[in-house]
């Protein structure tokens, strides 16, 4: 197939590329830099400058591309984590998710594209009621009304309209993932908040970028958890993360004090957090992980 890779040069991305060429399928990938046309070339990809927020940029560049199928996988996720100011820090992905969408999908009515898969996020942010483990037959939590949580109900819900595939992504980890995290957990600044009971779930950039060739291929709608089998609490998987790089234990702080430090967020996240299943995303997309568990997969990191 023909495919168009919006956002072609992130963690992800990079991951994605270089396996929907192995597989045979003729890839157009973007980048918001013309000084990383080089590495979409050296990916296999032709490359195209675009600018997700610009609505003639898109049109232009999918224009140009004709593609088959379109993946969107534009964020602009950089800097330190800034939890506490959650919004502030995601503020372009916000808006890559909101209007980026909406420019996409007008480009492929535009030129017939028949199918879309687009990136959306299951970690911790599953509704707060019930089980730690979510499905896809859960909501994402209603409580959540920042421009972040917004973004990503918009997104969901208008690529399902248009009969395409949103992949719940767990939190990322490998090569340029979690560099920052790792970072801050070795100058212990990565703290466990009150009983650190809150659920997370992860996924390694390989296994996401797998389970994104396999709703490409299989034509996937819907709705899709991709993380990997083990959702765990933060009181287990932050020690271990910190043990793997080398770091001291991470310290353990009060709620209400993590309240004052880390925002509300933080607290949610590690509290209250319900991460997800991936059964469906095995049964229907024959997703198969080559890393099952974090436990293993963080001992890669350093």
């Amino acid at each position: 197939m023909r495919i168009f890779v919006a956002g072609g040069t992130g963690v992800l991305g990079r991951r994605l590329v270089p396996q929907l060429v192995a597989r045979g399928h003729q890839v157009t990938a973007t980048t918001t830099n013309a000084d990383k046309l080089g590495l979409l070339e050296r990916l296999g990809a032709d490359g195209v400058v675009m600018d997700g927020l610009d609505a003639v940029s898109v049109g232009e560049a999918v224009a140009m591309a004709r593609p088959d199928t379109m993946v969107h996988q534009m964020t602009a996720i950089s800097g330190h984590p800034d939890i506490k100011h959650f919004d502030r820090w995601f503020a372009t992905t916000n808006r890559l998710r909101l209007e980026g969408t909406d420019h996409l999908l007008t480009a492929a009515e535009a030129v017939g594209v028949s199918h879309v898969v687009a990136q959306s996020y299951g970690a911790w942010n599953g509704i707060r009621t019930g089980g730690w483990v979510k499905t896809e037959e859960d909501p994402l939590d209603p409580t959540s009304t920042g421009q972040g949580a917004r973004a990503i109900r918009h997104l969901e819900e208008v690529v399902v309209r248009a009969g395409g595939a949103v992949l719940r992504y767990g939190a990322f980890y490998g090569p340029g993932a979690t560099d920052d995290q790792v970072e801050l957990v070795r100058r212990r600044q990565y703290p466990i908040i009150g009983d650190g009971g809150g659920h997370s779930s992860w996924v390694h950039l390989d296994d996401a970028a797998t389970a994104t060739v396999l709703a490409v291929e299989h034509q996937a709608r819907g709705v899709f958890n991709i993380v990997d089998d083990e959702p765990a609490p933060a009181a287990e998987w932050l020690p271990h993360l910190a043990a793997c790089a080398g770091a001291k234990p991470p310290m353990r702080i009060p709620v209400w004090l993590a309240r004052l430090l880390a925002g509300k967020t933080a607290v949610t996240m590690m509290t209250e957090g319900r991460g997800f299943s991936n059964a469906k995303a095995k049964r229907e997309l024959g997703w198969r992980l080559r890393h099952p568990s974090w436990r293993q997969g963080f001992k890669e990191l350093t």
